[in-house]
């Protein structure tokens, strides 16, 4: 089903008579009083600040309890990462309607229900008693976050004139920013002070201060009742994601197309998937019209997005625990060294907001990629000795890198891209980066569980009592004839083919990274894109 203004995203929410409300005495979320003044604008602002560190903290926070929450859900490591990937998954499908329902049921509902659903969802997450548990509250967590962020931005937008709006970017940018920069810290310092249920359990505060600020300042927006929404073509893109990604969740542990689960989500998948764009083709008004696609710059941009989310979630779903169970550092300290790549990204995005006008964007698309890569091939070298120096560095490289990447990549996406599309680019955009994310999550553990056992298997050929190596006086504690022996030698086995698994996953990671390199060729920059706002970057 598809009609006038299906597939809006968060943009029409100032657009539906909100956007410059306040100078001219209409309804804007605040309200207005004679002077062009929003009321309660200051209020508003802590209270949308509040719901976007809350839900741009959750996508980070919970990777460094990882290792905690595996041994008290009793999961594997493959299992417990769904915690990660369902999130996002979730989070990316439901982008889709938000602007729809924005504009169906009016902004203030909308966000007062996701908040209040995004905290209950988070305390469901904080009492869970099993993986299965987890995995579903994390999905009713993604799907009522999603509406957080993006209707933050929209309603910034709206309460404050063009002329203060860089400056309320700014700041609510920040916001996005402190989640990523904060959510290993804070994971960590729960997760060691009090346990890893508070790091779901510290969103209570923010939910419940959100909910009652924006019920108490908020003035609903107007509403346009008749507005229709593509349900079938979200529908089919829904199942499609969902079961590929299932897939790709599964695969490893199933045995991949030798399971008949795996098989028939498989089909699922690309049946969902083909209907999507079939129904896209054909339909009046799809909520995504392929015509945004024909835009070489943002169907470049949208794959290049796609491996920056790969990098972006990917390597610290590797980074953490290998740091922690590799490695040995504590849950604090783990934390502190992994949230220096957020400090990186905040000053490279501060950076180039500035470069932008001044240096051709390719070249800093180019110089973000390769500071994004060098530590990827830095990692492959790294073992139970790589020193804190080494993991402080190698992130804040690699942070600096995506900051120089994010900022020029979506201000050359979205320049030549017609206005009238830019919503549903937007909504294409956030979805491919979460996508990436959760497949290349999903890809690197995957491998790392693979690679682990066929590593052990290989390294173990060659361990018998007439091996020469075993055989002198150094080596008598780690004799195969005894039991002692044999326990001490599975034990350092083990650890070297966890080794050897992560340095080939930190090698498929740099491999996929380089090969958006040639991507940079197909760039078209006419002129110099205007200057942007790094918190705007931020926040598309």
């Amino acid at each position: 089903m598809s009609g006038p203004g299906a597939g809006k995203a968060p943009a029409a929410v100032p657009a539906g008579g909100a956007q410059g409300g306040a100078a001219q005495g209409r309804s804007v979320p605040g309200g207005s009083v004679p002077g062009g003044e929003v009321k309660n604008r200051g209020m508003i602002t802590v209270c949308l600040m509040a719901a976007t560190i809350m839900q741009a903290l959750d996508t980070t926070i919970a990777n460094v309890a990882l290792p905690y929450m595996q041994g008290s859900l009793s999961a594997t490591i493959d299992q417990v990462n769904w915690v990660l990937t369902s999130y996002i998954v979730a989070a990316a499908i439901m982008t889709a309607p938000v602007g729809w329902l924005a504009m169906r049921f009016g902004t203030k509902k909308v966000l007062i229900v996701c908040a209040a659903g995004f905290t209950v969802a988070s305390m469901l997450c904080g009492i869970a008693q099993s993986i299965t548990d987890m995995v579903l509250y994390r999905l009713l967590q993604g799907v009522f976050g999603a509406a957080l962020v993006p209707l933050s931005q929209a309603v910034m937008m709206a309460i404050y004139p063009p002329e203060r709006r860089g400056q309320a970017m700014a700041v609510w940018g920040m916001g996005v920013m402190i989640g990523p920069i904060m959510g290993p810290t804070l994971g960590g310092w729960l997760t060691d002070t009090l346990s890893w249920h508070w790091v779901f359990f510290v969103n209570l505060p923010f939910g419940i201060a959100t909910v009652l600020g924006l019920a108490a300042f908020m003035q609903e927006t107007p509403t346009q009742p008749s507005m229709r929404f593509d349900w079938f073509g979200f529908a089919a893109l829904s199942i499609g994601i969902g079961a590929a990604q299932l897939m790709l969740d599964r695969g490893e542990s199933l045995g991949w197309f030798d399971s008949a689960e795996i098989r028939a989500e498989a089909i699922v998948a690309a049946a969902g998937l083909w209907y999507f764009v079939v129904h896209s083709l054909t339909a009046e008004r799809p909520f995504i019209p392929i015509q945004i696609f024909r835009d070489t710059n943002f169907s470049v941009g949208v794959v290049f997005m796609f491996v920056v989310g790969i990098i972006l979630l990917a390597t610290m779903a590797l980074v953490t625990p290998f740091v922690q169970n590799v490695i040995g550092y504590p849950v604090m300290q783990a934390g502190l060294l992994l949230g220096t790549r957020g400090i990186g990204t905040m000053a490279a995005m501060m950076v180039t907001g500035r470069l932008l006008g001044r240096i051709d964007a390719r070249l800093m698309i180019l110089t973000g990629l390769i500071l994004s890569t060098l530590p990827l091939v830095f990692m492959t070298g790294m073992t139970a000795d790589t020193p804190a120096s080494t993991i402080v560095w190698t992130s804040i490289m690699q942070g600096v890198g995506l900051g120089f990447v994010f900022v020029p990549l979506n201000t050359v996406a979205f320049a030549t891209l017609p206005a009238r599309y830019r919503t549903e680019g937007t909504a294409v955009w956030t979805l491919i980066r979460n996508l990436g994310s959760a497949v290349g999550v999903s890809i690197v553990i995957a491998q790392l569980t693979s690679t682990t056992t066929l590593m052990h298997a290989r390294l173990t050929e060659s361990l018998t009592p007439w091996n020469l190596g075993l055989q002198f006086p150094t080596a008598a504690l780690v004799d195969p004839a005894t039991t002692t022996g044999r326990a001490l030698l599975e034990q350092l086995v083990t650890a070297q083919a966890v080794i050897i698994a992560y340095a080939n996953d930190f090698r498929l990671m740099t491999f996929i990274s380089l090969a958006a390199l040639p991507l940079l060729l197909l760039i078209r920059v006419g002129k110099t894109p205007a200057k942007v706002d790094p918190a705007h970057a931020v926040a598309d």
